[in-house]
């Protein structure tokens, strides 16, 4: 069944998202931020005065000159249109300063609010559980955090310097038409606009759903193509390149289908919004032009309504696409702020303090667990873990062992029992000193993308170079790294696949010593190896055990032979206890998958 994807709803509340937007866009603490947006919305102001008031009126006067209607006390007819005619230029230019000055200051604001909030998401996203990220696509939580914060510029942009100064203009050309004109002009222009908004909000809308259509393929598209990249190594190996093409192409396909309804449904926006805007235009200067004829205006008055009808909308020209950006920004942001609503599955207690390690006495007591509810996978399991022992849980698949590591780490709350490291309730303490305590080998070694000496250095936040090689000559892969062009710069390559899994282990090994934590967990640390390179690394991982409390999870019974006490689970109960020599004269579970075990490595040797 495939991992569930992040849902995306096409109809999200405008107000609600945009109220958890403003703390970002208004922070607290942040006077020179909010100086920027008191300039910047000053500007906006300045501009559509100079836009109004100067260069309309600069172009009727000029116009009403040159037929002869001067205003009183002019006598330099040709001076007088030259000077108005330079004022509407300077008038475009200083709109044009203007807007450009306010880009300049806000830019800022934008830019800090984006990663704020991408800074907070991410900073959430990690702290979330592990049930949450293994039922998610990497790809799909990726791809909805990313279009989340970039509509933020977005509607920051067209919410303050498109709406608001549309509206404020919109403010002003009523006062002008009212004054001069009469009621008419102002009530066929705001029916004009009212008309115009209605439609441009119905088609939009239906633009919209095909929008979020596209939007949920595309981020299926992505998905499947990051996965199927990541298991790139599986393709190869069971031929099936072909498949996985023919699987994108198929979901490109349906997202390209989407596409192209959605952009040929622009074109009936355009055509509609062209159609009321020359209707409006047309008819406010002929209506303009009849009061002409009965001495009531004057021939700059036609051009002066034109320019104004002109200037009022050219943003409303722009109102579909800025309609449709912040509706699917909303739907991006609400989306975005779903992740940051979910829960976290494993939180602090409000009484949780720092662990104390002292010994590292670890104790599992009476412990019962289940990733779902009704299915149980450990069943009352008790171990006693004293200080510096060694403790090795092996059995069949599925019995629960690895469940004990995550457990330890608490990536997930027990459904009963408790878990104790020195008597301390490992639920009562910090999940950070809690992890800070313990180091992990793991079966699956996951490199970041990065260099051997970074992926080393992950071990301890701050550590030096001379911290790295040690940990690199304690984990027996300072040889390899030294014979490397680039040393402890060489780089990984994605999940470490430049390496080999011995090589993989030993800088698992390498940065677990950095951190050098009292308790050590190796879940299944050899099983995807050789036995060559397994034999070499236990002698590494036997080395890095003493003097530490240690858990040794394993598939392999001869790579725990050496353990303080082995524990066998066998269906989520502890089945046999005591040490290899003792569970091998009890002739019961353990000794079967000994002897099991054995034949199956004489017949391996008897085939070579």
């Amino acid at each position: 069944m495939p991992p569930a994807e992040i849902p995306t709803t096409p109809d999200r509340p405008l107000i609600p998202t945009l109220r958890r937007f403003l703390p970002y866009l208004w922070p607290k603490g942040e006077p020179a931020l909010k100086a920027r947006i008191v300039g910047a919305m000053l500007l906006v102001v300045a501009s559509k005065v100079v836009q109004v008031y100067g260069a309309a009126y600069a172009l009727k006067y000029a116009v009403d000159a040159l037929a002869g209607h001067a205003p009183l006390g002019v006598t330099n007819i040709s001076t007088f249109v030259i000077l108005m005619v330079l004022g509407y230029a300077a008038a475009r230019l200083s709109t044009t300063a203007f807007d450009n000055i306010r880009n300049v200051v806000f830019e800022r604001v934008g830019q800090e609010a984006t990663r704020r909030l991408a800074a907070s998401v991410f900073r959430h996203l990690h702290q979330l559980s592990l049930r949450f990220h293994l039922e998610r696509r990497t790809g799909a939580v990726t791809k909805v955090v990313e279009r989340g914060t970039k509509s933020i510029d977005t509607m920051l942009y067209f919410m303050l310097f498109n709406i608001a100064p549309t509206l404020l203009e919109l403010v002003l050309v009523m006062q002008i038409f009212w004054s001069s004109f009469g009621g008419w002009l102002v009530a066929a222009t705001l029916v004009m606009i009212v008309v115009y908004i209605a439609f441009t909000r119905m088609v939009t809308d239906w633009r919209n759903a095909l929008r979020t259509r596209m939007n949920d393929l595309d981020t299926g598209a992505v998905s499947h193509a990051v996965d199927s990249l990541l298991n790139f190594e599986t393709v190869k190996y069971f031929g099936a390149e072909e498949r996985e093409a023919r699987r994108y192409e198929k979901a490109v396909r349906a997202y390209a289908d989407a596409a192209v309804r959605s952009e040929n449904s622009l074109a009936w926006l355009n055509i509609g919004q062209a159609l009321t805007t020359n209707l409006m235009l047309g008819g406010g200067m002929a209506y303009v032009a009849w009061l002409w004829s009965q001495g009531q205006s004057t021939p700059g008055d036609v051009v002066f309504v034109s320019t104004l009808l002109s200037q009022l909308f050219r943003p409303l020209d722009l109102l579909g696409m800025v309609y449709r950006t912040i509706r699917q920004g909303v739907v991006d942001m609400a989306a975005m702020f779903d992740l940051v609503d979910t829960p976290s599955e494993v939180v602090d207690a409000a009484d949780a303090r720092p662990l104390n390690v002292i010994d590292g006495h670890v104790r599992f007591e009476d412990v019962h667990f289940g990733y779902d509810p009704g299915m149980p996978i450990l069943k009352g399991i008790d171990l006693d873990l004293r200080p510096g022992q060694t403790l090795a849980v092996v059995g069949p698949s599925g019995a629960g062992k690895s469940t004990l590591a995550r457990l330890m780490y608490r990536f997930y709350d027990l459904t009963g029992g408790r878990i104790a490291i020195d008597g301390q309730d490992i639920a009562h303490v910090t999940q950070a000193s809690l992890r800070a305590a313990i180091g992990i080998v793991p079966q699956d070694t996951v490199l970041f993308n990065d260099t051997i000496g970074y992926n080393i250095a992950y071990g301890r936040e701050g550590a030096l170079d001379e911290d790295i090689v040690r940990a690199a000559k304690g984990a027996a892969i300072a040889g390899f790294i030294e014979r490397q062009p680039d040393g402890y710069e060489t780089r990984v390559g994605e999940r470490g696949l430049k390496l080999s899994g011995g090589e993989k282990q030993r800088v698992a090994i390498a940065r677990t010593l950095l951190k050098d934590p009292p308790i050590l967990i190796l879940d299944e640390a050899t099983s995807a190896l050789d036995s060559r390179t397994e034999s070499e690394i236990m002698e590494t991982l036997e080395a890095i055990e003493r003097g530490r409390t240690t858990i040794v999870i394993a598939h392999r019974l001869s790579t725990v032979v050496h353990a303080d006490q082995i524990v066998v689970l066998d269906a989520g109960r502890v089945a046999e206890r005591g040490t290899h020599a003792e569970l091998l004269r009890k002739r019961g579970l353990y000794a079967d998958m000994w002897a099991r075990q054995a034949q199956e490595r004489e017949e391996a040797l008897a085939a070579e």
